[in-house]
């Protein structure tokens, strides 16, 4: 059995985030037994493409799609964000949330033959 999930990582070219929220990710993937799961990457470069893929600031990690992380007080736009941690705002989440935000997403989406 092998897990099948989309993981997108949405970024401004000039985010210095953006690098160590791939590094997170891919971490964070390996951990959780997932060595086979691909991170996307996509550069946002314009308000328009901002607002038609809901981002919410760079680093912005996709799960299947959506945002394990929603800030519905934050729009769309060309800007850095901040994620809550233990330790206070940090530009990428912790280790521990991103973990548990992608084994949420495979208790949800459940595995396939591969």
């Amino acid at each position: 059995m092998m897990v099948v999930m989309d993981v997108e990582l949405l970024v401004l070219a000039d985010c210095p985030n953006g690098p160590l929220a791939r590094g997170l990710l891919r971490r964070a993937l390996d951990e959780l037994e997932m060595q086979r799961v691909q991170v996307r990457t996509t550069t946002i470069g314009s308000v328009e493409q901002a607002v038609r893929r809901g981002f919410g600031g760079s680093p912005t990690i996709l799960i299947d799609g959506a945002d394990p992380f929603p800030d519905p007080a934050r729009g769309p736009g060309l800007s850095c964000r901040l994620y809550p941690t233990p330790t206070g705002a940090a530009g990428v989440p912790s280790p521990e949330h991103l973990r548990v935000a992608l084994a949420a997403a495979v208790a949800t989406r459940g595995t396939r033959d591969a």
